[in-house]
């Protein structure tokens, strides 16, 4: 048993008179950071959740979205060329400005973002957890649109599978399942980790952070950074599991990449990339209940 793809194009869009297509992916990293910066706006306009005043104007989240933006573009490009592809983009260095072909990197992008964030608290004199605890409440959203966009593309599917909802995806890489017994039609379906993803790391944790808000989480900062950094890293390593691990690593093409999964003992790269957030976001839970 399987489940056939769905009959959806990857382009939501094409711009009438252009002929650009804007594709699915695009969108959910403009819903995203819009919905989160109106909602990070709510937020501010509501000072008895952080226990008196908010840690910044409403009028002034634009600013900050500007720059979060920046790091999400830079910080997820760059990370995706270091860790995923090296060699290829060391030798053509001018594919790496090429952003609208695909190529992103989760972790990469929220190191960019923390960066960007540091880098505006610091610059507006502004509480850097507390901002950060507003920015974690609201990336569960742009986590789950984005693999939702995964699965539409479609990229980043699972390992092969004989359960029920397996999925047969319509990409030949993916259909191709060497030595794989449970084939339908000659093909094996596999398991789509994207949904798995967007159903842990968006909607769960989303719903984790937004029970915390209501429990008065905002008094104690860096605590929901702490349980955002925790969350997503205990999901990703979990659906790792049932991911199909990224073959980019294992090449000699990528030091990095192969280096890094020698050292972790088998463990995959978003596993290795995860732990470092998991003993971070501990970290912060101890110092937020310490300052409390």
């Amino acid at each position: 048993m399987a489940i056939p793809f769905p009959d959806i194009d990857p382009n939501a869009f094409v711009i009438p008179g252009v002929g650009l297509p804007i594709r699915w992916y695009a969108l959910a990293y403009i819903a995203g950071l819009v919905l989160g910066w109106r909602m990070v706006v709510g937020l501010m306009r509501r000072p008895k959740l952080w226990g008196g005043q908010a840690p910044m104007p409403p009028e002034r989240v634009e600013d900050l979205l500007t720059a979060v933006i920046v790091g999400v573009v830079l910080g997820g490009r760059l990370g995706f060329v270091l860790f995923y592809q090296p060699g290829y983009y060391f030798s053509n260095p001018l594919e790496i400005l090429k952003v609208w072909q695909g190529g992103m990197s989760f972790h990469g992008g929220f190191l960019g973002v923390v960066v960007a964030i540091w880098w505006y608290c610091r610059r507006n004199m502004l509480p850097v957890l507390n901002i950060a605890d507003a920015a974690a409440l609201v990336a569960p959203i742009g986590l789950f649109l984005g693999r939702i966009a995964n699965f539409i593309k479609p990229e980043l599917w699972g390992r092969p599978t004989d359960m029920p909802w397996g999925v047969i995806f319509p990409v030949p890489e993916a259909q191709a399942c060497y030595g794989w017994a449970d084939q339908v039609d000659g093909l094996c379906a596999r398991h789509p980790s994207q949904l798995y993803e967007a159903g842990l790391e968006g909607l769960l944790l989303g719903v984790i952070l937004w029970v915390m808000l209501q429990a008065g989480a905002l008094r104690r900062p860096g605590t929901l950074f702490g349980v955002f950094l925790i969350g997503y890293g205990a999901a990703r390593a979990f659906v790792e599991l049932f991911r199909q691990p990224d073959a980019q690593f294992a090449s000699v093409d990528n030091p990095l990449g192969y280096a890094l999964q020698f050292a972790g003992g088998g463990l995959t790269m978003g596993q290795i990339l995860s732990l470092p957030m998991i003993v971070v976001g501990l970290w912060l839970i101890w110092r937020a209940r310490s300052a409390a």
